[in-house]
């Protein structure tokens, strides 16, 4: 044998000492990496002494794994079919962690759980009793009858012809939907009464928003005293004016007419500022109340008050009135003005 080595070349031993070592590694890689063996082309199982087959489905959060049962299939010629660039030969699902794994991106669907994370307890007639305690006090209803009083305008001026007085009052008495209304309205220049009237009319609510009105008026001055009956509607019209339409039906066939329109424009919560227009229509001719027919007076008024409380409120403001018409020839026949301007200044209440 020392014959043999001696007749060897020095590189030439080297050279087989490196094929036999090279050998060597690629056998072991082969046998741990399990790849098939060059003759048969099948896969050489015997190596995988650690890989166990997959545990039952429990159903639990791995049922989803179905159809999963080896890392390659084969198909009727016997060769290996290659079901991606995994290697599920080599994996140890053992060590796997599967709770951490995309599943709907290896295409596998999750079934969706039934049961909360949290059980809800029962609930109980304790719970019931706190939820629903007995009542202690009952809803009180609203009286039957009511009753309401207003002073709108009560208000006087100075001006270069005289100083005088007006009032505008109504006021209610009854339930929510029948009410005896009272309304009143007159007027006083150096302490002689100019006009005054009131009227009595029942209320019948036929909306939220809106009453149609029947009764009487009576008219004390100018002239001699009249009646009238009366018919008409109040109430509040969109963008929330206040509107009163009153027709009238008097003696000798005469009629009338008194549209009145105002709104409340809140600059705060105390300040308010009240446009108002007033206007009366007749039918006939009167002269001796000095009112002529058709369009017979237009009024325009605009005040401001402040608030102390909503029972209590002073004011200022400036009214406007015009004549036309018969009525404004019947004045000037008298000496009056046709037009007048004053500023005005008074309280506004009601209990």
């Amino acid at each position: 044998m020392s014959t043999l080595l001696r007749s060897i070349p020095l590189g030439g031993l080297a050279l087989a000492v490196g094929l036999a070592m090279h050998g060597n590694v690629l056998a072991q890689d082969h046998s741990q990496h399990g790849a098939p063996a060059p003759v048969s082309g099948q896969q050489d199982h015997s190596t995988h002494t650690q890989h166990t087959p997959p545990p039952e489905k429990t159903g639990d959060e791995h049922s989803g794994h179905e159809g999963h049962e080896t890392a390659t299939d084969k198909d009727d010629s016997g060769e290996a079919q290659d079901h991606g660039s995994m290697d599920h030969g080599s994996m140890d699902h053992g060590s796997m962690d599967h709770g951490s794994m995309d599943h709907s991106a290896m295409g596998h669907q999750m079934l969706p759980s039934t049961q909360p994370k949290t059980p809800i307890p029962p609930v109980t007639d304790a719970d019931r009793q706190a939820a629903f305690p007995p009542l202690q006090h009952h809803m009180q209803h609203a009286k039957e009858l009511n009753t309401y009083l207003a002073f709108n305008r009560l208000e006087g001026w100075d001006a270069d012809h005289g100083s005088g007085q007006a009032w505008e009052a109504q006021g209610w008495v009854g339930s929510d939907l029948n009410r005896l209304w009272l309304r009143s309205e007159g007027e006083r220049v150096d302490s002689h009464t100019e006009s005054a009237d009131l009227e009595a009319l029942y209320g019948r609510s036929v909306s939220p928003w809106w009453d149609v009105v029947a009764g009487i008026k009576h008219d004390f001055k100018p002239g001699d005293s009249q009646t009238w009956a009366a018919f008409g509607v109040q109430g509040l019209a969109p963008y929330k004016f206040e509107v009163q339409a009153t027709a009238y039906v008097g003696e000798s066939g005469r009629t009338a007419l008194n549209l009145e329109a105002e709104y409340e424009l809140l600059l705060t919560n105390r300040l308010i500022l009240q446009p108002l227009v007033e206007v009366d229509v007749y039918g006939k001719d009167d002269p001796q109340r000095g009112i002529g027919s058709g369009l017979s007076t237009v009024e325009a008024g605009l005040r401001l008050r402040y608030e102390f409380t909503r029972r209590f409120a002073p004011y200022i403001g400036v009214v406007h009135e015009r004549s036309f018409g018969d009525t404004a020839d019947f004045r000037t026949d008298e000496g009056e003005d046709t037009r007048d301007t004053r500023w005005v200044a008074g309280v506004r209440v009601w209990f």
